[in-house]
């Protein structure tokens, strides 16, 4: 499911690959913001702009550019994932089939059909809806897209590293929210192939700190629940290549609870007129809730994966 190894030139190729079938997003200098969480200049990459509103066509259409997949897409999905492959889908001309679980908000549900996409609920959790697309695809022969055990997803993702960096060349610290690790495996990659120095801090949520844990363990661990509202930062196992890249790049995992979430998202919403979901502001909830402590010089740039307005309630 890997298929191959994850690398800067594994990301720069797929830059060009998905090259004018996502957005390039832009990024916001919160400086002149009223009560900025930071002491330092500080900096929002607004990829709860991207098409489908979150970064997972990314990684989705790099993987799917690269397949022949004439009976469909399948995959698993707390919601963004499948809406990337739904569109990923759309640009191939072919269908796509999304698992989710019962946890997913129906908005996304919606969303998914909007895209075209058959939706179907299976088990409470992600991975219980993984099993159930696995087991479709091999029945019907669709092709399965993981939303993060895959190398060509991974380099996808990792596309955002290096529109950051030609953007805030000079960033100090990049923190990204952590759900099976995807989207930091692939961006940590490109940073620090790129700028060596910079520091990376992932943001997991306390109720699914799956990647905390693993890290903190040495090995993959298997949460026995989930206790967040955050549900696409919520599986109860990561898997070893992400881990091994993220153990590589990654200078830790802080965990936020839902609370600092939801307070990160109304911070933009008011300040900012982004609305992010849960996920999409964890990143920024490392701030506001003191969980990363920059230095007053600090560039820090927090990105927004996902839009949403399950924050502002």
């Amino acid at each position: 499911m890997t298929n191959g190894p994850v690398s800067l030139a594994t990301i720069r190729t797929a830059a060009e690959r998905i090259a004018g079938g996502v957005r390039r997003t832009p990024v916001l200098k919160a400086a002149a913001l009223r009560d900025p969480p930071c002491p330092g200049p500080l900096f929002l990459k607004l990829e709860c702009l991207q098409v489908t509103g979150s970064f997972k066509p990314r990684g989705a259409l790099n993987k799917a550019l690269g397949l022949e997949a004439p009976n469909g897409l399948t995959t698993a999905s707390g919601g963004n994932h499948g809406l990337g492959v739904a569109y990923a889908a759309s640009v191939l001309g072919v269908p796509a089939r999304v698992f989710l679980p019962t946890s997913t908000p129906e908005a996304k549900a919606q969303k998914l059909r909007g895209w075209g996409a058959a939706v179907e609920v299976a088990g409470s959790v992600f991975d219980e809806a993984n099993e159930a697309a696995l087991a479709h695809a091999e029945a019907r022969g669709g092709v399965y897209v993981h939303p993060f055990a895959d190398s060509a997803v991974i380099s996808g993702q990792g596309t955002l590293g290096l529109e950051l960096l030609e953007d805030v060349p000079d960033a100090d610290t990049v923190l990204v929210a952590v759900g099976g690790g995807g989207l930091i495996a692939g961006v940590a990659t490109a940073l620090k192939a790129i700028r060596p120095s910079i520091r990376v801090i992932g943001v997991e949520p306390v109720g699914a700190p799956t990647l905390h844990d693993s890290l903190a363990a040495g090995t993959l661990i298997t949460l026995e629940r989930i206790g967040t509202e955050a549900g696409t930062l919520a599986p109860l196992r990561s898997a070893q290549i992400n881990l091994e890249l993220i153990a590589t790049g990654v200078e830790r995992i802080v965990l936020v609870d839902d609370e600092a979430m939801r307070q990160a998202a109304r911070w933009l919403w008011f300040e900012a007129g982004v609305a992010a979901e849960l996920s999409g502001a964890a990143a920024l909830a490392a701030l506001t809730a003191g969980a990363y402590k920059p230095e007053a010089d600090e560039r820090v740039v927090a990105v927004v994966c996902g839009a949403g307005s399950d924050g502002l309630g």
